[in-house]
């Protein structure tokens, strides 16, 4: 078997792309707690922060801590790999924070930079190799959240929310703040910058509001509204492109990856007549006789009521955009999970089941790459939605305390968590390697060469 599926892909009859994504998905949704690695923190406080390869952890009792994913700093048992922390920064450090580390970030470009920001209204910036604070921005109020963009090269801005109504920005080149975003009646909780765009912004509070900012100019461009839906999804990638449709939708629904989705053939019937609902909306609104432009407005191209609108009936306590840059997911503390089409800037109505989330801190989200799953942290458990039918694919409990942090690694293809009872647990994939491939395989050949069949012990 595995010497015919290497001869479809010198073919060309199974793509690289969609043999990789088939691997990557088999292998998450197998994941399960690890008999093979566990983390010994350093930490005296709940994980409230968790970041990429040198897994990078912020905590309530004022620490940051980096461990190397990758290497074990010893072996128990033989087999069990344990990673100790390789940095930490507590409270007994000339520099360290007084109180609650709310978030942790890396530097996007390299890890020789980390970001901390705190209750203690300060967020610092820090040299990796020498430990020492290189700058530190004084916030008006307890910092939530901050955020750095992955794809930015022309800025070196931190975001951060906090108790104060305003997004501040952060220049670590100039070490100085650039300018405020106002708009939010409430206390910020949740940042999240765009996977496409180094110049957008969008930000969570506690007021309910989701607000989308450009950067460049005053005032934010779009306020979500969780009344302004569209139902389905749009296809991804124009025409003529399937190997890139079926990247995302073949996870979802692998029987009829194929077909498209009545939502899609509406979209496409839109795209081809160049009438969309958006453009019907603009025009209609632009040719009303006797309607003279906007005298007052609170924010360019918004209207009272849209400046009023809100994304949850509560705090907005996460966000997380899909690594296509495509979607945005939104928490709030009304235990509700929804899913946004960025572009069009509507609610897709999927309808995740029911959770209990935490009501009085930020959460951190997890997607997968493809992206198929959504880890979200639901009291001392975690749950894994299918995010186009809102389906629990999976629950992880292991923790005991409320979990507040999920990253997902696409590179190990493993979840870590991090929770109030200060441990990170590591949930690895169960099925081994060659299970993997074989399981995969047999998926391609059922999907794409219907004339194959397999006897249950094949």
């Amino acid at each position: 078997m595995w010497c015919e599926a290497v001869r479809w892909r010198e073919h060309g009859e199974l793509g690289a792309r969609r043999f990789e994504t088939a691997a990557r998905a088999s292998r998450t949704a197998s994941l399960a707690l690890s008999n093979r690695k566990e983390f010994t923190t350093p930490h005296n406080g709940a994980i409230n922060s968790l970041q990429r390869r040198y897994l990078l952890s912020g905590a309530s009792d004022g620490s940051a801590a980096i461990f190397d994913v990758q290497n074990a700093t010893e072996y128990e048992a033989g087999f069990i790999a344990k990673h100790r922390s390789i940095l930490l920064v507590d409270k007994q450090h000339e520099n360290g924070h007084k109180f609650v580390v709310s978030m942790a970030v890396w530097y996007p470009v390299d890890t020789g930079l980390f970001v901390t920001a705190s209750f203690d209204q300060y967020v610092k910036v820090w040299d990796t190799n020498s430990t020492q604070v290189v700058m530190d921005f004084k916030m008006p109020g307890k910092v939530y959240s901050a955020a750095m963009s992955p794809i930015a090269t022309t800025h070196m801005l931190i975001a951060t929310g906090s108790a104060d109504v305003q997004v501040h920005l952060c220049d670590i080149a100039s070490g100085a703040f650039t300018h405020t975003l106002s708009g939010h009646r409430d206390g910020i909780m949740s940042l999240e910058w765009s996977t496409s765009s180094e110049w957008i912004l969008m930000s969570g509070g506690c007021d309910g509001a989701i607000r989308f900012w450009d950067i460049r100019r005053a005032g934010c461009f779009l306020v979500l509204d969780q009344s302004r839906s569209q139902l389905g999804r749009r296809p991804p990638f124009l025409e003529g492109t399937s190997d890139k449709i079926w990247f995302v939708s073949h996870i979802s629904d692998p029987l009829n990856s194929l077909q498209p989705s009545s939502s899609s053939k509406i979209y496409s019937a839109q795209q081809r007549t160049g009438k969309s609902k958006k453009q019907s909306h603009k025009l209609h609104k632009s040719h009303i006789p006797g309607h003279g432009h906007i005298q007052q407005r609170l924010h360019p191209g918004l209207s009272s009521s849209q400046n009023c609108a809100t994304a949850h009936y509560g705090a907005v306590t996460g966000l997380r955009t899909t690594t296509d840059g495509m979607y945005l997911l939104s928490s709030g503390s009304d235990s509700r999970l929804r899913l946004w089409d960025i572009d069009s800037g509507c609610n897709t109505l999927v309808n995740f089941e029911a959770m209990r989330l935490q009501t009085s801190k930020p959460l951190q989200l997890a997607v997968t790459e493809d992206p198929s799953l959504v880890f979200i942290p639901c009291m001392a458990s975690i749950k894994a939605y299918n995010l186009w039918s809102g389906m629990t694919f999976q629950t992880f409990r292991g923790h005991y305390e409320p979990v507040n942090c999920c990253y997902c690694s696409a590179q190990e293809q493993e979840l870590y968590t991090g929770s109030n009872d200060m441990q990170i647990l590591v949930w690895s994939p169960s099925t081994p390697a060659g299970a993997t491939f074989i399981t995969t395989v047999q998926y391609f050949i059922l999907q794409f060469h219907p004339k194959y069949h397999f006897d249950k012990d094949s």
